[in-house]
């Protein structure tokens, strides 16, 4: 018997040096799409098998390198990125980028099938738009529905495929759906009734959204998906005064009879108090045409596409 759990131990602590090893590799000399491809094992069956009784410890493993590749995806994408973000619904990933995301997650979240962290983190970042994420909600719903058939009780993943279908998928009678079914569970806030009628009712909308986001932000356990909330927010009020603005800088194109030229002369007019700020203390951008935009620099960019009520014209870019 000691023999046997000795052996136990030897091999997951092989395992777990296998894992930090292969980080360190992947740090110092980053593989090739094609490398990456052929490093794991892809079988819960046959992790689990080989971790025995400690499937929970595994978990942890692939959820670590779950982060630790998606990190190191979009930091990659980043320093590659010599022009501002595309719009959200025009960013399209390559079929390499993020492609190992998901097997990691599900491998993840089939060896401790209540792993509420990579469900709920692992969701936003493939929901997430490329380049700042795989651009995968599809894949993100499959996994939180993972998450509803091992718990079935779990309202929380019920409500996070709701927002995926209403933030990124701009599907509201699936968001509807599942606002309904998260409310439905005992113990679920009594809000997501409501959010549920009115995304029926009316589609996306601004206020709907600040309202997601302030719940996820006031019941967030963990510190990153309180900030992440938090930033949303942030571009959500970015979104409010861009339209502010934009209403005094059409009334002066329909007073002077153009653009004008730059925020002084603005003040000049008395349109506005001073040069305006976005959220972060970063200058609102005034193109030659007249439009108000979020600077690239700022830290809020790019803005997110916004739902749009049933039946709402299309808004013009920001």
């Amino acid at each position: 018997m000691s023999r046997a759990i000795g052996i136990i131990v030897v091999a997951l602590s092989l395992l777990a040096c296998a894992v930090q090893l292969q980080a360190t590799r992947e740090r110092l000399f980053p593989p090739s799409a094609g490398d990456a491809d052929a490093m794991y094992l892809r079988s819960a069956e046959t992790l689990r098998r080989l971790s025995g009784a400690y499937t929970v410890l595994a978990a942890d493993g692939y959820w670590i390198r779950a982060l630790q590749y998606y990190g190191g995806t979009k930091q990659r994408l980043q320093a590659q990125t010599w022009v501002p973000e595309p719009p959200p619904m025009l960013a399209v990933p390559t079929s390499d980028d993020f492609s190992l995301l998901y097997p990691m997650l599900d491998l993840a979240t089939s060896l401790d099938p209540r792993f509420t962290i990579a469900y709920r983190f692992g969701a936003v970042f493939l929901a997430e738009a490329y380049p700042r994420g795989a651009g995968r909600p599809d894949l993100a719903v499959a996994l939180l529905e993972k998450g509803v058939r091992a718990q079935p009780d779990k309202w929380e993943y019920m409500e996070d495929i709701g927002f995926v279908h209403y933030w990124y998928v701009h599907n509201y009678r699936a968001a509807a759906g599942w606002f309904q079914k998260a409310g439905e569970v005992p113990g679920a806030p009594w809000w997501l009734r409501s959010l549920a009628a009115t995304t029926l009712a009316q589609g996306g909308d601004r206020q709907s959204s600040r309202v997601m986001w302030e719940a996820i932000r006031q019941s967030a356990a963990i510190d990153w998906l309180r900030q992440d909330a938090e930033r949303r927010l942030l571009q959500l009020k970015a979104l409010d005064d861009i339209d502010n603005l934009q209403q005094g800088v059409d009334a002066f194109v329909r007073t002077a009879g153009h653009p004008p030229a730059d925020w002084l002369t603005l003040v000049r007019a008395r349109m506005v108090a001073g040069i305006p700020l976005d959220p972060t203390r970063q200058p609102y951008e005034l193109t030659a045409q007249g439009r108000v935009r979020l600077a690239a620099s700022s830290p809020l960019a790019p803005l997110p596409e916004e739902p749009r009520q049933i039946g709402a014209p299309e808004a013009p870019p920001h």
